[in-house]
C-alpha cells in the first residue's frame, strides 16, 4: 500500500478538553499535525454532526484531515476525511459502502487475530492497541505492549496505527517498535499547551525516521 500516513494521530474527546474543540484542533494543524480525529461517545447524533461539521470546515484549509469516530454516516455528511470504527461498530466494508471509496476507513485491533483479518478488510490503516495502560477508556482492552507491536508490524503492510498510554517519553520506543503512526489523547490534548507538545511529537518522529525506526 502505497498511502503516505501521517505519523502523529491527535484525538480530540471533548471528555478531557478545558477549551473547544475547534480551539484544539486549529491549534494542532498550526503545528503540523495532518489527521485529528473526534471522539465523542456521549453526544447527541445532532450534536456530533454539527462539530464534525466545524472541524471538517477549519481543518481543510489547513491541510488536515479529520477521521470521525464510530459514525460513518456523520463522516460522509459532515464531508470529513474518513471514519474510525472499533470491533463493536459497523464492519470496515459496511462503512465503506456508506461512505464511498475517497473517505478513509480505519478499525481498531486489539489481538493479533483482530488485525490479520482487519488486513483482509479494504481498511485504509489499523489501529493497535493499547500499548500502554490507559484511562481515556472505561472498559479498556488488555494491554498488548510492544513486543506484540513489533509481531503486528510483522503481519500487515497497511499503515499501522499505535494507540493506549502513548506519551511523549514513550514515542521512540513504539516507533522502533513499528508503528507508522501515533494515536495520542491525553498526553496530548491536556498539555497546557497543545501545539507546543505536537510539535515535540513530530520531532520525536522526524528522529525516529531518520535513524530507520
Amino acid at each position: 500500500m502505497n498511502l503516505v500516513f501521517p505519523c502523529l494521530y491527535a484525538i480530540i474527546d471533548p471528555t478531557f478538553l478545558t477549551i473547544s474543540e475547534l480551539a484544539l484542533a486549529e491549534a494542532l494543524a498550526g503545528s503540523g499535525v495532518e489527521l485529528i480525529q473526534y471522539r465523542n461517545k456521549t453526544a447527541s447524533s445532532r450534536h456530533f454532526f454539527e462539530i464534525s461539521r466545524q472541524l471538517t470546515s477549519a481543518l481543510g484549509p489547513r491541510g488536515a484531515r479529520l477521521i470521525v469516530n464510530d459514525r460513518p454516516d456523520i463522516a460522509l455528511l459532515a464531508g470529513a476525511g474518513g471514519v474510525h470504527v472499533g470491533q463493536d461498530d459497523l464492519g470496515v466494508e459496511d462503512a465503506r459502502a456508506i461512505c464511498g471509496p475517497d473517505q478513509w476507513v480505519g478499525v481498531s485491533t486489539h489481538t493479533l487475530e483482530q488485525l490479520a483479518a482487519a488486513g483482509r478488510t479494504s481498511a485504509d490503516y489499523i489501529a493497535f492497541g493499547p500499548i500502554f495502560p490507559t484511562a481515556t477508556k472505561t472498559n479498556p482492552d488488555p494491554v498488548v505492549g510492544t513486543e506484540l507491536l513489533r509481531k503486528a508490524r510483522q503481519i500487515t503492510k497497511k499503515p499501522l496505527v499505535a494507540i493506549g498510554g502513548i506519551t511523549l517519553d514513550r514515542a521512540a520506543e513504539v516507533y522502533r517498535a513499528g508503528a507508522d503512526s501515533l494515536a495520542v489523547i491525553r498526553d496530548l490534548i491536556c498539555d497546557p499547551n497543545p501545539g507546543v507538545r505536537a510539535r515535540e511529537f513530530l520531532d520525536v518522529a522526524a528522529s525516529a525516521a531518520s535513524r530507520g525506526a
